[in-house]
Parts: structure tokens; sequence; C-alpha cells
């Protein structure tokens, strides 16, 4: 392979020392990240012996055109580097969990005098204690909702001092221990959160016996309603207890097992949890990036992935192959374990071996499911795209379609909302949205608000080409750098009006086909035509159509309350129409705050504006 000046230049100059490497293409996306104990040597073998490698790092090395390198002191600081930048710029050449920013966790607000227990996305540092990740937030909630009838933990924003009247609705249905009212003190709350922890690692049976002897003393003692509360909870907690399968002994260590099955460019990963003996969950997690990647790298990339993002280390791994970094991430997960020593083996034989045997054949059976359901799906997309074609009349498929919508609340805070997809599913990399200066377009007005937004977009599409043009390896934004097959408007024949001005103004309104969707009918509009067009009613073109315009409807409004909420209620009273200096001093005199004219009636307004604005008022307050 002939390299560019450019690449030799950096290949005579790397160091011999431990470090990461980022190799970018010619836009300058990174789209591998590396780690060396020696980044001359390892940088180097990329573009020797190209025989020796397979067709994935091929391809990887065609389109190297940059390479930036970190050095760091140590191996085992190479390895952080090296997981904390995958997890930033996911790389599409590196081994990668999939969806891993959306993973949830259970989170005991344990810093707090009566701890809380929520479902979280991400782990920070405040003294709370988390559980997870888990691949489902429906078996999270699941979880928590059978936790809370045997631990029933505090969910109220309440400040506990023990001596409120009355207690609320979850007390008397006993998802409540009441700690408002007295009924649990402090430290008997907190003892309780503590065994709700202790219950999720799987430590179940310190918990039976001391609830054992407190229903016991209490029966002693004539105290027959506290006894029978908890021969309810040990019910309860029983029935969990007799699903969890007993693997080994209370004294075996507590272990996770691993075990990956693989098809075409799939990979599916299998962990069972086993704490104090028993097998307390399983979770499986889908890679990707893995095409013609060796299992071992595999199996090492997830390693170094799941365990940035566990909440928990355990003392051993048991996994279905060695590993070339088996060393050092020991030495990383026994950091991360405060110091103690954790094992990475392959169990050759007995119930071990067994274990890894049977994670491999969940991982296979799921990976076949997925690959069932992925495969209904792609069916489904390729239908849809196909129906649009023949119903639209378009050339080919439209494999990217764009969808525009405009968000406001009487021209207040008003956005435009741009999104892509990409084969029939949202490319969510691709949405962008535009801040539209409602004085720069006089009153309320979709259509010239959707007029400024699509003259931005293309825009940006003429500016990208220039930059093209001029510096071929020049970093663009592929949002705007490549045309739809297909543009959808939010609206009726006005709001298409005014994208076909902006597409002609650009000369690309024979290029790209544009329709309006408007949302009483699910009627589609055609530039320049006065009969619209229905879809059949159970048709994938209109499923699809009509997702695309609900993603665009969601992700404007989602961009509109949040600019709102930025500019701050008093700014809104400003900005609304009829609503100057004079009304809204009198408003805030008569009101006192802006919360309270937030929940007064229309009736009440109208007592001190006229009732047209009020009811602007009151529209943009919600």
């Amino acid at each position: 392979m002939e390299l560019s000046a450019h690449l030799q230049g950096i290949l005579a100059t790397l160091p011999a020392k431990p470090g990461c490497y980022l190799m970018k293409n010619a836009a300058g996306a990174i789209i591998y990240v590396g780690k060396a104990v020696n980044l001359r040597n390892r940088v180097r073998s990329y573009f020797h012996a190209e025989a020796s490698h397979n067709n994935k790092t091929r391809r990887l090395v065609r389109e190297i055109a940059d390479i930036e390198w970190i050095v760091v002191g140590s191996e085992l600081e190479a390895l952080i580097l090296e997981m904390n930048l995958i997890k930033q710029h996911r790389p599409r050449y590196n081994v990668r969990l999939k969806d891993d920013k959306r993973y949830p966790y259970i989170k005991v607000h344990w810093h707090e005098a009566y701890p809380k227990v929520t479902v979280t996305r991400q782990m920070i540092n405040d003294g709370s204690r988390y559980f997870g990740p888990y691949t489902s937030a429906w078996a999270v909630y699941q979880t928590l909702d059978v936790l809370r009838k045997i631990f029933p933990y505090l969910t109220c924003d309440r400040e506990i001092n023990g001596h409120d009247a009355r207690a609320c609705l979850y007390y008397d249905i006993k998802l409540c221990a009441g700690p408002c009212i007295g009924a649990i003190d402090q430290a008997g709350y907190r003892q309780m959160i503590a065994d709700l922890m202790s219950f999720l690692e799987g430590r179940s049976e310190e918990i039976v016996n001391r609830l054992t002897h407190e229903m016991q003393q209490a029966a002693e003692e004539l105290r027959f309603e506290k006894a029978a509360a908890l021969r309810d909870q040990l019910k309860a907690i029983h029935s969990i207890i007799e699903r969890q399968k007993v693997i080994f002994g209370a004294e075996y260590k507590d272990s996770d097992v691993i075990a990956m099955a693989r098809s075409d460019s799939e990979a599916c990963v299998q962990v069972f949890f086993i704490r104090s003996g028993k097998l307390i969950g399983r979770e499986y997690f889908v890679l990707d990036g893995t095409e013609d990647t060796p299992n071992t790298e595999v199996l090492a990339g997830f390693l170094k992935q799941f365990y940035t993002e566990a909440a928990s280390i355990p003392q051993q791994v048991m996994l279905p192959e060695e590993i070339e970094e088996t060393k050092i991430i020991q030495e990383w997960l026994r950091s991360r374990r405060g110091g103690e020593k954790v094992e990475m083996f392959v169990p050759k034989e007995g119930q071990p071996h067994e274990l890894v045997q049977m994670a491999a054949e969940n991982a296979a059976e799921t990976l076949q499911a997925l690959r069932a359901q992925w495969q209904a799906d792609t069916h489904r997309q390729e239908l849809a795209l196909a129906e649009l074609q023949s119903a639209l009349s378009l050339p080919t498929p439209p494999n990217r379609i764009e969808c525009y919508d405009v968000s406001h609340t009487q021209g207040v805070a008003t956005v435009g909302a741009m999104v892509v997809f990409e084969q029939g599913v949202p490319a969510k990399r691709l949405y962008r949205k535009f801040n539209i200066d409602s004085t720069s377009i006089g009153a309320p007005d979709d259509f010239a608000s959707m007029e400024e937004m699509l003259t931005r977009r293309f825009r940006r599409w003429q500016a990208a080409q220039q930059t093209q043009s001029q510096s071929p390896g020049a970093k663009i934004d592929e949002s705007f750098a490549l045309l739809p097959d297909l543009i959808i408007i939010d609206g009726g024949k006005g709001q298409l009006g005014r994208a076909i001005k902006v597409l002609e103004t650009y000369g690309l309104h024979e290029k790209i086909p544009v329709i309006g969707l408007a949302k009483r009918e699910e009627e589609i509009f055609f530039p320049h035509k006065s009969e619209s067009l229905r879809l059949p009613r159970h048709s994938q073109a209109l499923y699809l159509l009509q997702r695309i315009r609900d993603e665009a409807h969601r992700y404007g409004i989602t961009a509109h309350r949040a600019r709102r909420a930025k500019q701050g209620m008093a700014s809104v009273l400003d900005a609304i129409p009829g609503i100057g200096p004079t009304r809204r001093k009198a408003l805030l005199k008569h009101f006192g705050s802006l919360d309270k004219i937030k929940t007064a009636s229309l009736e009440e307004l109208t007592a001190i504006i006229p009732r047209t604005v009020a009811e602007m008022l009151q529209a943009q307050l919600e």
C-alpha cells in the first residue's frame, strides 16, 4: 500500500512508548481507537504484512488519512484511556456495546437520611449505590415493583421529620413504610433499604434469619399486627428466593459467567450473575463492529466496556476461551474492586464448565430470536420504502428521508425540527434543530418559519459542497452535506409552497421530491397539484410516514420546551402579543408571582387583561 507523505511522516515520528492511537478518515472522523505497549511497533504493523490482515483491518487501513496518539505512563493507563475514548467517539471499526448509553441502573440514594430508590441511566459519584446495568428498562421497573412490596421505600418528596399528621395513600396500601408519620424511625428505615440492597446482591439468608427472629419476638410480645406484617414480608422474600437457582454453596465466590454467540456480523454476549452461590439474574448484550473480528478480540472488547459500566465487580469471571489481555484486564478489575483480587479463567470441567456452556446456549437462542426480529423489522422497512416509492412515483426507494416541523407557543420560542430516517429507521445522529427568531419574521408565522429553516438547511448544504471542492479532506457535517431522497413537510399546501420556493432558490426543485403531510386526514399533498393522495389505512408506507412525522413533532416539541424554559417566565410574558410593560406590571401586582399567574383561571386573568390576551397567556404558560 502506498502511503501519503503525511502518514509517512507520522509513522516516522511515533514514540516507542505505551499509549493510545486514534485513526481518522479523510473527513476527520475517528474510525478506530487502539492501545499499545509500544506505539511505534503497533501502529506501523497496520501498514506492513497486509496479506496477514483480515478483511476488516484491510478496509480500516484503506480509510486511514490521519493518526493521532497519546502517550501514557503504563499499559494500565493505556487500557483505561482506550475505553474512555471508545465510549466517547464510538468509532465504527471498534467492537462496541450496542446502545450502551441507554442502559438503566437501579439507584439507591444512600447518602440521603431517608434513601429513595429510583431508576437512572448514569452513574455519578454522589454517595449513592448502583445496581446494573440492565438491558431492559421494563425489567428494572418490574423488579422495583416487586421489591417495593417487600421493602416499601419512599417515593414522595416530603421533608421527613416523623411528625406529619397524615400519611399518603401509599402508606395505606402498604407501599410505603410511613416514616413521615413516625411509623418507622430513621434507623429502621435505613435498615430496610440496606436489606433491599443486600437482596439485590443475592444475599438473602441474613435478611431471612433476622426477620424471622423479629417476627417471633413480636408474636411473643403480643404485637400480632407487626408479626403478621413480617410474616407477609418473609413470604414474599421466599417466593423470589425459590425462583433463584442454587448453583453452588453459599461460600462460593461471587462470579460472572460470560459466553458468546455469533452469526455473520452480529455478536450476542450472555452474562450470568452468581452471588452467594445462587444465579440471581442474567442479561444479554449485543455488540456492533464485530465483523471479521476474532472471538478473543470481541470478548476483550466486551469485557472492557461492560466492566466500565458495571456497578459492581465480582471476585471471579468465567470465560469461554482465553484472551490475550487477561493479565492487564485483571489488574484493571482489581483496581476497580478496591485492590481485591479478581480472577479471570476458562473452566475446563465440572459445574463451572457446564455454566459457561449454558450461557453459550442462552446467547445462541437470544441471538436467533433477535435475528428473527431484526429480519422481520427489515422486511417491514423494505416493504414500506417500496410502497412509498410506488405511491409517490419515485425513481428509487427513498433511503434517506428528511422531515421538517415547526413548534412554538403563540409564536414564542419557535423551533424548527429536522429529523432524518435512513433505510426506514431514525438516524438520530443526523437530527438538527433550528432556533427561529420570531422578531425577524414578525407575528407567529409557520410558513415563514418553515421557509427560514429550509433556507438555513440548504445554505449549509451549499457551503458543504464548496468546502468539499476546495478542501477534499476537510471535516463536514453529514446532516447537511447529503441531499435527501424525499422531503416530508409537516403541514398542508401553505408550508409545502414555502418549501418549493426554497428548493427553487437552490436549484433543487427537480432533484428532490417533496410532499406535505396534513395531520387531520393524513392527506399527502404534491407541489403544483390540487388533488391530494390518501394511502391505504393499513399500508406499511402510511405507517412509516406517520412514524417519521410523529418523530419530527416529538423532537420539535422537546426542543421548543427546552428553549421556552431557558427563556424564563418573565421573558415569556414580555413575548406574548398584547402584554407590554404596563399589563405585565398589573398582572404581577395583582397575583403577586409568576406561579400564581400560571395557576389563575381565565376569569381571573380577564379581570386584569383582555380575554384574547388572557387566552394567549394561558396557552403560553401551559
